[in-house]
């Protein structure tokens, strides 16, 4: 059973919240111009008051602190009771304090992914492996909640419970391994920590790659604020120490065209953008990366100048065909598939606003991971074929 609530004063609506304890449902979902969307429902966000909070009102609060919805919004929010504290309604000059309870119900819109299925690769008693699309987070996060891989398998295979014991970026394909009990999980996180799971990629970059094996051992500085990764290895006659966490990953390319390579990696160590920034680092982007390709890629390789021109004819390429698409995305109102919120900020749009409609996925893609006794694999992507 659904939560109901019925609030007043909002032209007489009967919403149904809805709750985590409410699983994802197949007609959830509806798919359009190649991109799964989910109808937006009605969901009630839960916080606790931080130290830093405590003091504010409670419009300044979420003014400030979300800034996803104008100052208006939460002004309206409060005094018809979408914004609560402690389960009451309180008027907008109200002085948050210190561990009170703030809900907020909203009408939430997902964004979009793109539609392709999350096909199950093997089903154990307590392993279920897939191959998990490109755009699709792995588990609830930020605005993603059905959206996800986890959400996805628990509405079209009623997979559930499901424990990712690895994480895979929402941008990157491939293998995801996900133990079905709590126990498996703990498993495999104990061998993950000690170092006896082998993780293998691959991704299509710029440039002819180099065809002796490649190391690059160079620490990963990641700026949250920027939401990208540096790289930077540490110069033996400085004493300056290097920024960032270590990290090493080895590339051996599996096939070139001259234009562009496959290449595989194995990252020994896990730092975030790891093998995207690595492959920055040598000269060799992946080949639709838009977060890493640029005029400042450093040449450290033979096929440096032609890879960094053929990195910038590859952006000018994927930006005329991202803005082939993003006329028909924008326009998109499907007035007809879910009722309209009055104060929602999202609406009549079926995709929150702000939402890319150029996005794709990347061009890197999780082949294998393997432990002491037990190995499991997912097949390449079409795109790593260069004939």
């Amino acid at each position: 059973m659904k939560k109901r609530k019925t609030r007043e004063g909002e032209e007489g609506m009967e919403i149904v919240w809805q709750t985590p304890a409410n699983p994802p449902e197949p007609h959830d979902y509806i798919f359009r111009n190649g991109r799964r969307h989910v109808l937006p429902y009605y969901f009630e966000f839960i916080s606790h008051v931080k130290n830093r909070w405590a003091g504010k009102t409670i419009v300044d609060l979420f003014s400030e602190e979300f800034k996803g919805r104008p100052y208006d919004y939460y002004v309206g929010a409060v005094k018809c009771g979408r914004i609560q504290v402690d389960g009451e309604i309180v008027p907008v000059s109200y002085i948050v304090k210190r561990s009170q309870k703030i809900s907020h119900f909203v009408h939430r819109h997902e964004p979009p992914v793109m539609a392709w299925d999350v096909s199950i690769l093997q089903k154990e008693p307590d392993v279920l492996t897939v191959c998990k699309p490109a755009s699709v987070p792995v588990h609830p996060c930020g605005q993603y909640r059905k959206n996800t891989v986890v959400g996805i398998l628990q509405a079209e295979h009623g997979l559930a419970p499901l424990f990712p014991i690895h994480r895979l970026d929402r941008l990157v394909s491939g293998l995801l391994i996900l133990a079905r009990n709590a126990s498996k999980a703990d498993l495999f996180r104990q061998e993950i920590e000690a170092g006896l799971v082998q993780k293998q990629y691959i991704a299509k970059v710029i440039g002819e790659f180099p065809v002796d094996e490649q190391t690059v051992d160079a620490n990963i500085d990641y700026n949250a604020r920027e939401g990208r990764s540096t790289a930077e290895e540490k110069d033996t006659s400085s004493d300056t120490p290097v920024k960032g966490k270590a990290a090493c990953t080895k590339f051996t390319r599996i096939s070139t065209d001259g234009t562009t390579s496959i290449v595989l990696c194995e990252p020994i160590t896990g730092r975030t953008h790891q093998i995207r920034v690595h492959l920055q680092y040598m000269g060799h982007p992946i080949a639709n990366d838009m977060l890493y390709l640029s005029k400042h890629v450093t040449d450290r390789s033979a096929g440096g100048t032609s890879a960094d021109r053929a990195a910038i004819e590859s952006h000018h390429f994927l930006k005329s065909s991202f803005h082939d698409k993003c006329h028909e995305e924008c326009e998109e109102n499907p007035r007809h598939e879910f009722s309209i919120d009055p104060m929602c900020t999202n609406c009549p749009y079926l995709a929150p606003k702000g939402y890319d409609a150029h996005e794709e996925g990347l061009w890197l893609h999780c082949v294998r991971y393997s432990g002491p006794e037990w190995t499991y694999e997912c097949p390449y992507p079409d795109w790593a074929s260069l004939s």
